[in-house]
C-alpha cells in the first residue's frame, strides 16, 4: 500500500513522533494506521525499560495548593536540556494536577492515576521517554496539610518549599518558605531534631573535647553548649531568619501569633549519585576501542 503524506501527518498528530519513525512504522503496518500506533506503543514501551536504568537526576519541582492542603511533586530526566523542553514541563504540570486531584500517598500509586489529558501518568510517561530519548522518572510527592495559611516558594524549577502555618498571612509564610528553601532545615523544633543524628554529632564533638585536654567538667559544659547551636542550627525555629539574621524565625513567629504546622522542601535531584564524566577519558576510550576494532 502507498504511504501517503497525510497518513503520516496524521499518525505524527496522534503520536507525537517522529515523521521517519511514523513513515516506517506505517510501512511495516501496511498503511493501517491503528496498527502503527500499536506497534509505536509496543515499541516505547520496550525503549523505556531499556532506559529505566540510567540516572536521571535533572528535573523539575511543581506545587499546586488550594485553601489548606498542597501537594509537591518531582520529575526527573537525564539532562538540563530536557528538562526545559515544553513537552517534559507540560508533563510535569499535568503530573501535579494529577497528585492535586487525588489522595495517592506516593510516586509509585501516582503512576496509576489518570491525566487530565487522557491515560495514565505512567503511559505518558513511557511514551515522553520514547519522544524524548530520555529516561524519566516521577520520582516523589509530598502533601501537606492543616494550619490556617499555606504558602509555597520555587526557587527557579529546583528547589520548591511548601509549608502550612497556625496564624499569621500569606506574606509571612512565604518568607519563611523562602527561608527554608535557602537554609533546608531538618525539622520545625530543636526538639525534633532525629536522635541518631543528635547522637551522632554529639560523639564528635565528645571526641574532639577529649583531644582538648581540658577537665571533665568543662569539657561537659562545652560539648553541651555545641550541642545546643547545633540543633538550633539545624531545626527551623532555632534558624537565624535569612532576611534578618538579628532574630529567629522562632522569635519572629512569636510576634506574629503564628507557629510551623508542617513544611516539606524538595530539591531536584537531592540523594542520587549522579555520574561524573570525564571527556578527556570518553574520547581517548573511543579512539582505542576503534583502533582495535581495525
Amino acid at each position: 500500500m502507498s504511504i501517503t503524506a497525510s497518513m503520516v501527518k496524521e499518525l505524527r498528530e496522534r503520536t507525537g513522533a517522529g515523521m521517519m519513525e511514523c513513515k516506517k512504522a506505517l510501512v511495516t503496518a501496511d498503511g493501517d494506521i491503528e496498527v502503527a500506533i500499536e506497534d509505536m506503543r509496543k515499541s516505547g514501551a520496550a525503549k523505556a525499560d531499556k532506559k529505566a536504568g540510567r540516572i536521571a537526576a535533572e528535573g523539575k519541582i511543581v506545587i499546586k495548593h488550594s485553601g489548606n492542603h498542597g501537594v509537591l511533586v518531582e520529575v526527573n530526566c537525564e539532562t538540563d536540556f530536557v528538562g526545559k523542553d515544553e513537552n517534559f514541563t507540560g508533563f510535569v504540570e499535568g503530573v501535579a494536577d494529577a497528585a492535586a486531584s487525588c489522595d495517592v500517598a506516593d510516586a509509585e500509586a501516582l503512576a496509576s492515576a489518570n491525566l487530565a489529558s487522557g491515560g495514565t501518568v505512567d503511559e505518558a510517561r513511557r511514551e515522553l521517554i520514547t519522544k524524548l530519548g530520555e529516561n524519566i522518572s516521577v520520582r516523589r510527592l509530598a502533601r501537606v496539610s492543616g494550619g490556617t495559611t499555606m504558602a509555597s516558594y520555587l526557587h527557579g524549577a529546583r528547589i520548591g518549599v511548601l509549608i502550612a502555618l497556625e496564624g499569621g498571612d500569606e506574606d509571612l509564610a512565604r518568607d519563611i518558605a523562602m527561608h527554608v528553601a535557602a537554609l533546608n532545615p531538618m525539622c520545625i523544633e530543636p526538639t525534633d531534631v532525629d536522635a541518631t543524628v543528635v547522637a551522632k554529632e554529639r560523639s564528635i564533638k565528645e571526641e574532639l573535647a577529649r583531644a582538648s585536654g581540658k577537665k571533665p567538667d568543662i569539657m561537659e559544659k562545652m560539648i553541651e553548649g555545641q550541642m545546643r547551636k547545633f540543633v538550633n542550627e539545624v531545626s527551623l525555629t532555632g534558624q537565624a531568619f535569612v532576611k534578618d539574621p538579628d532574630q529567629t524565625v522562632g522569635k519572629l513567629l512569636k510576634g506574629a501569633g503564628a507557629s510551623v504546622v508542617d513544611f516539606v522542601r524538595f530539591e531536584v535531584g537531592e540523594g542520587i549519585e549522579k555520574k561524573t564524566e570525564n571527556f578527556a577519558e570518553e574520547v581517548a576510550k573511543t579512539v582505542s576501542d576503534s583502533k582495535k576494532d581495525s
